[in-house]
């Protein structure tokens, strides 16, 4: 009997004993695409190499953060002098405020800002805040975007227009999510509706401006205007979902682009992550004065956490920001993935495969479809089947993208021009075998 040589088995293997499923978050799995998760050793620049040692043209970049690439030398001498100095105090540090300044520079329509640890803690702390600000408890939400974990978020569509909506997990009670409303995400009729039947119970409407886990869809932008008058017109609070997109797309982020589009446009509150912390557990909310002085200590609404702030991932958050906001760097990143894009399609093309691509900043999203959905239902038309095979025919030579076709994609500064064409000739021989 040949021994098994695979380390990246063993390593799953021997996870699944201790770890639910074997990771430590669901996506991880492989189980939307089948076979086993690669388990990374080390990473540097646009790669990393897995158990086996085989090295893999990294697109996912820990799902964002790594805009720079993996161990930016910068980056990794800010958090190594931090670390040095101690890795938690549990007690304010110059780091907290500086990084605080930097998001309130950068990021126009937020005043003051909260640091947090998980995208998931700064998405449920938003809408708590915007509960309490308001008075009042309806929310909207959009079929598609995710905003992490928390009880009230983990809800899908009704079956009727406008109706609320029902848990998409076990441990959820209905009654958690009984004020939540699902709508599909562009579908003006529903926002109409939604608004007309409870505007004036409504807290907020919580939305990804670019949505990234139902790969990568846009808002158009006359959703998004109408978004923005309607929480205006009702009084609810207009906030973006950023953990993806922020300093992701742009160096003002989503927002950014769609103050572009509809001058003086500007969302109440923002919730970002990833890219703000460099790759460390590092979130943040923020908004208008008013409305961010409603937190303890000035305010009734509560909120906490013994990590928040914490002087390492401040430092590599900082350093990260140091970097993005060099001129220039938007642009070159913007060509690099537009390049990706175009060469993937162009391989596509010769194959007649079904394909169609967008892009933002360092931001992307493919679909085997003929044109670009607008929702998560149109998404889910992709061919599972034709996106697990091209997705191990990647893996298969070295070209790592996200594990499920419903995740958006990301590039850094430092992928190169050999990497996007090893990408694209590793696309051309994967697109020639489901054209058969």
């Amino acid at each position: 009997m040949t021994p098994n040589t695979d380390r990246n088995q063993d390593l799953f293997d021997r996870a699944r004993r201790t770890i639910p499923g074997g990771v430590n978050s669901p996506v991880r799995a492989f189980r939307a695409v089948g076979g086993t998760p690669r388990f990374v050793q080390r990473a540097q620049g646009p790669h990393f190499w897995d158990a086996n040692g085989k090295r893999h043209i990294d697109y996912i970049g820990s799902w964002g953060p790594m805009i720079l690439g993996h161990g930016h030398p910068a980056v990794l001498e800010a958090v190594q002098k931090a670390a040095l100095d101690g890795f938690s105090f549990g007690a304010p540090t110059e780091r907290e405020v500086e990084l605080a300044e930097a998001i309130c520079q950068l990021v126009p329509s937020i005043e003051m800002v909260r640091l947090v640890s998980s995208g998931t803690e700064a998405a449920m702390s938003a809408l708590r805040l915007a509960r309490g600000a308001t008075g009042r408890s309806k929310i909207i939400k959009f079929e598609g975007c995710y905003h992490g974990h928390a009880d009230a978020l983990l809800v899908k569509a009704g079956s009727g227009l406008a109706t609320f909506g029902n848990p998409t997990s076990a441990g959820v009670p209905p009654e958690v999510v009984q004020h939540t409303l699902v709508l599909e995400y562009n579908n003006l009729a529903q926002l109409e509706e939604a608004f007309a039947l409870h505007g004036r119970d409504l807290a907020c409407l919580m939305i990804e401006p670019i949505a990234g886990n139902m790969n990568f869809v846009r808002a158009e932008p006359h959703f998004m205007r109408r978004c923005r008058e309607l929480c205006t017109q009702h009084g609810a609070l207009l906030v973006f979902d950023e953990v993806m997109t922020g300093f992701r797309v742009g160096l003002g982020g989503a927002q950014a682009h769609y103050a572009q589009l509809l001058p003086g446009f500007r969302p109440d509150m923002t919730v970002l992550g990833k890219v703000i912390g460099g790759g460390m557990p590092l979130a943040a909310f923020g908004g208008p004065r008013a409305v961010m002085e409603q937190l303890a200590p000035l305010g009734p609404v509560y909120q906490a956490g013994t990590l928040s702030g914490n002087p390492v991932a401040t430092a590599c958050g900082l350093a990260t920001l140091a970097q993005v906001r060099q001129p220039g760097f938007y642009e070159a990143l913007a060509a690099k993935t537009t390049s990706l894009m175009q060469g993937l399609g162009q391989a596509a093309r010769e194959a007649g495969v079904p394909f169609c691509a967008d892009s933002e900043g360092g931001m992307f999203g493919f679909f085997l479809l003929p044109q670009l959905p607008r929702n998560y239902g149109q998404v889910m038309k992709t061919d599972g089947a034709a996106f697990n095979q091209l997705f191990h025919g990647l893996l298969d030579r070295g070209v790592y993208i996200a594990p499920a076709l419903y995740e958006a994609g990301f590039v850094s500064a430092v992928h190169t021009d050999d990497d996007i064409a090893q990408t694209v000739q590793a696309a051309r021989e994967v697109f020639a075998t489901l054209a058969r």
